[in-house]
């Protein structure tokens, strides 16, 4: 491991120089300084993305300081001006982009304190069940279809909540399902014309076009669902792709391994004794525990019952929810902690079903909404002399007893530690969900030791308005000409002012670490653009290919709009190629080649979508954080899904036009 430490400086070191050594070369064969420096900067980007010298934010607020600077350094550069003017080096953090992914990540932060995408997870998870094979199917494909009508970073911001709770209840790393939900939002785009911002911008250029084009020559704009079939492939691929190459090309990060949250109980096991962990059961119509109250079985069996189903609706969790007169039905489903030797003797003398899993209570007992603490009774508390039974502790306040230790003694479920009248620094170690826990601290009677917890507030009273401002902000999306970013931001701050989120909460519902990197990386694109950059790697690469067959042509645009879409805006490389695809088809046509402008135009603002292989997309910039991804895992599955993209939709495009 120590090797392997040493060797990386050194790889990075010999990369480093290889880049030096290309870039010299390039400046001698670029057209102009603007130009060399330009590609310089590209390279400098793309090594420091690549080999993750710094954190991929501060690499991009570090290229854009740099530009910044060449103003200050322009003499000494050999250049007239700066590559961008400090006038509009900060102009990404107002970039409609920008302002659009902070909207729908506080849109999505909204709908999910509603509890509406637990909802979502749960119904996923009742159809897909916990198994990677199943889910990411049915994830993306749902994903894909939301992003065809509407801008695919909203599509995934909607459903990154929703991919986090299926993560803590089915125990799948979050870096094992957001990226193939990114991927797949990203390729939903291509399912119809108004699924991304390039093919929305398309009809318009081909318009353009046309007034420069001879009657006998002008193209057609494009329907609503003429790029479906080519979409529909795409997005089938993408999910083929992960469902067989998951396994291979998926991370696992080691900020996702124990999603399960094994570390609280482990806590508790090494400072308390406690040998418990949650199990569930099911009660059989001819058990002998139906129609046993809990009460009846906890103390003789050493177990604890924190959650109960009777129904298929009727769950019982925390605070109200359960008592000690509760009774058993046929039929019920309990939630169980208790010691493994405890519950196995508990299931055999009463021939209960053990589930392998949390299944019922996969989300109401996950570790997001639940778990162990411990509480101190304070001098001075009322509760002293009362016992737990007295109490009602568990109806009342929504915690379960499971030991109590006092004078440097534990005593646990069946040493009549409900029954004990409480003392002046009592620990009370609790099964306890995190809302209980947080009144809790509120209370005087009690001092709560635990404090590294979930402290989260769902608010079920507030779905109308988060769903109320959401529509708002699709329907302007869908049905409006108003800027996505001022439309999404409807949405977001009517979830504000009607209180479904507090400002504070909407300020850290923001990634801003996938704010800065988008942001920064908008002065790079500019450059690239202004400069005449692009437009010299364009000339270049069709002087290569200008005399082969038409679909090596095609192909050569579509790489040329998948590279410049990874260092700049998709829609600014699909305004600069369109022109040029079109004039490369008419000049085949002039020549005899049965080549369609029309075609040529639709393979740039397709190929624009065609951005895995680097976090510069908005998309991957949002999962980044949440899945713990690096470069390398973006280059490593997105290096192969950039290759069957450009594969299906050449083959798709020729067979369907």
């Amino acid at each position: 491991m120590t090797e392997e430490k040493k060797a990386l400086p050194i790889k990075k070191i010999v990369v480093a120089v290889v880049f030096v050594i290309v870039g010299l070369w390039l400046s001698t064969v670029t057209p102009s300084v603007p130009v060399a420096w330009v590609t310089g900067f590209l390279l400098l980007t793309i090594y420091l993305f690549a080999f993750e010298v710094v954190g991929v934010d501060v690499a991009a607020i570090s290229i854009m300081v740099l530009l910044g600077l060449t103003t200050l350094f322009a003499p000494l550069m050999g250049l007239e001006q700066g590559l961008v003017d400090t006038q509009q080096i900060f102009n990404g953090f107002s970039s409609n982009a920008v302002m659009s992914i902070i909207a729908v990540m506080i849109i999505g932060a909204g709908l999910d304190k509603t509890g509406l995408m637990t909802k979502v997870a749960a119904f996923i998870l009742k159809v897909g069940g916990k198994t990677e094979g199943r889910i990411i199917p049915i994830i993306s494909s749902t994903v894909a279809i939301i992003s065809s009508f509407m801008q695919n970073v909203g599509a995934a911001a909607l459903f990154l909540p929703v991919v986090s709770r299926i993560s803590a209840r089915s125990g799948l790393p979050m870096s094992r399902l957001l990226m193939p939900m990114g991927f797949c939002a990203i390729l939903g785009g291509t399912v119809t014309m108004v699924g991304s911002s390039p093919l929305i911008l398309l009809n318009d250029l081909i318009l353009t076009s046309n007034q420069a084009l001879p009657a006998a020559q002008q193209m057609d704009t494009w329907g609503l669902f003429s790029v479906t079939p080519i979409g529909l492939a795409l997005v089938a691929t993408g999910i083929i792709y992960f469902v067989i190459m998951g396994r291979f090309v998926l991370p696992k990060t080691d900020a996702e391994k124990g999603t399960k949250g094994g570390d609280a109980i482990n806590y508790f096991k090494k400072i308390y004794g406690l040998d418990y962990d949650l199990f569930e059961v099911t009660v059989p119509k001819d058990s002998a525990l139906v129609g046993v109250n809990l009460n009846d079985v906890e103390h003789e069996q050493r177990i604890r019952v924190v959650a109960v189903r009777s129904g298929s609706e009727d769950v019982r969790v925390g605070a109200g929810g359960l008592s000690r007169d509760t009774g058993i039905a046929a039929g019920s489903v309990l939630g169980v902690l208790a010691a493994p030797k405890n519950l196995l003797a508990f299931t055999e003398k009463y021939d209960l079903e053990l589930h392998s899993e949390l299944d019922t209570f996969a989300d109401s007992l996950s570790t997001a909404k639940s778990g162990i603490a411990d509480i101190v009774i304070p001098p001075g508390s009322h509760l002293i002399g009362k016992s737990a039974c007295d109490l009602w502790l568990r109806k009342t306040y929504g915690t379960a007893l499971v030991a109590l230790h006092r004078d440097g003694e534990t005593l646990r479920e069946g040493d009549n530690i409900r029954n004990l009248p409480f003392e002046a620094g009592d620990t009370l170690v609790v099964h306890t969900s995190w809302a209980a826990l947080a009144r809790l601290e509120k209370d005087s009677n009690f001092v709560v030791v635990t404090t590294e917890y979930p402290h989260e507030e769902v608010r079920p009273h507030k779905v109308g308005w988060a769903g109320l401002f959401f529509a708002i902000a699709l329907s302007m999306v869908l049905f409006t000409d108003l800027r996505l970013s001022v439309a999404l931001l409807t949405g977001a701050i009517g979830m504000v002012l009607s209180g479904v989120l507090n400002i504070d909460e909407a300020y850290e519902a923001v990634s801003w670490k996938t704010v800065f990197l988008l942001a920064s990386l908008i002065p790079l694109g500019l450059a690239v653009e202004t400069s005449g950059t692009a437009a010299w790697i364009a000339q270049q690469t069709l002087l290569v290919v200008g005399d082969m067959d038409v679909w090596v042509i095609q192909l050569s645009i579509a790489i040329l709009a998948t590279f410049f879409t990874l260092v700049m805006s998709n829609v600014g490389a699909t305004v600069l190629l369109v022109p040029l695809a079109v004039n490369i088809a008419v000049s085949l046509q002039a020549n005899g080649v049965d080549a369609s402008p029309a075609v040529f135009a639709l393979t740039v603002a397709i190929a624009t979508s065609n951005s895995f292989l680097i976090p510069t997309h908005q998309v991957n910039a949002l999962i980044m954080g949440p899945g713990g991804y690096r470069v390398p895992d973006f280059m490593k599955a997105g290096g192969i899904m950039t290759i069957l993209f450009l594969v299906v939709m050449m083959l798709m495009m020729n067979l369907v036009f």
